[in-house]
């Protein structure tokens, strides 16, 4: 049974489920950040999945990955499944601007998260479900 890590609980918002992937926007304002959680039990690594849940998810993070380019026109979109704080498998989707807060390094560990007010969250969550959706 699919359980959510804690951590991404309660470090996101929910935007919508896709056939195979929760996405979720994560609670910092200073980039625009999702992430795809294969809603299967127990994944840790993509090869966890089964090869037609591969392909699924690689489909689904192409969706993620164009309706980013179209929403936001990033310098670079980051793309990656590191799993080292949280184990469950999860794929990060980052916009990369030239003049973001961390650029070039990564979006982690660099600054704190700097959360999005409520207003800020609902109308970008809205225009992310009418774009993946």
């Amino acid at each position: 049974m699919f359980k959510l890590d804690n951590r991404l609980q309660n470090d996101t918002h929910f935007v919508c489920d896709l056939s195979l992937c929760r996405v979720l926007l994560m609670n910092d304002s200073q980039f625009p950040w999702l992430i795809l959680v294969p809603m299967k039990a127990d994944m840790a690594d993509i090869i966890d999945l089964s090869e037609e849940e591969q392909r699924m998810l690689l489909e689904e993070s192409a969706h993620v990955s164009k309706a980013m380019k179209a929403q936001f026109s990033p310098y670079k979109l980051n793309v990656a499944a590191i799993g080292n704080v949280v184990r469950q498998l999860h794929v990060h989707h980052v916009a990369r601007f030239e003049d973001d807060v961390a650029w070039p390094k990564p979006v982690w560990g660099n600054q704190p998260p700097l959360a999005y007010s409520e207003e800020k969250a609902q109308a970008l969550l809205k225009q992310l479900r009418d774009a993946l959706l």
